[in-house]
């Protein structure tokens, strides 16, 4: 194991910003991302984000938020896709799995991310 990231989220906070802000959608997520309309599924995936950050000890801005998104393989697990920045600072580090796992409620979404 090389990091592990976690990230909770308010999906109440988070779906209120999202209503007062709409080009928050579009900043933080992906095409494919954006197709998904419950604000505790997006607010997961923002967690996702956060903890792959985390998990490669990286702050903010260190890669943009398009670079990392979460898709659904065909058996419903989740899969992380790293694009741009976010993908060489993943092999720099010598990252080559990514294991994930979200949950969420009507009021908390959390991630849990590891790299391998």
């Amino acid at each position: 194991m090389i990091g592990l990231g976690v990230d909770a989220v308010d999906v109440e906070r988070f779906g209120r910003v999202l209503s007062r802000q709409p080009r928050m959608r579009d900043r933080l997520f992906t095409e494919d991302e954006r197709a998904i309309e419950a604000a505790p599924r997006l607010a997961a995936r923002f967690a996702v984000k956060e903890a792959v950050m985390k998990a490669m000890g990286v702050g903010l801005g260190a890669f943009g938020w398009h670079e990392v998104e979460t898709r659904r393989t065909e058996s419903g697990a989740p899969e992380l896709i790293l694009r741009g920045q976010a993908a060489s600072l993943a092999e720099e580090q010598g990252i080559t799995r990514w294991m994930v796992s979200l949950t969420h409620t009507d009021t908390t979404a959390v991630a849990v991310v590891t790299a391998l």
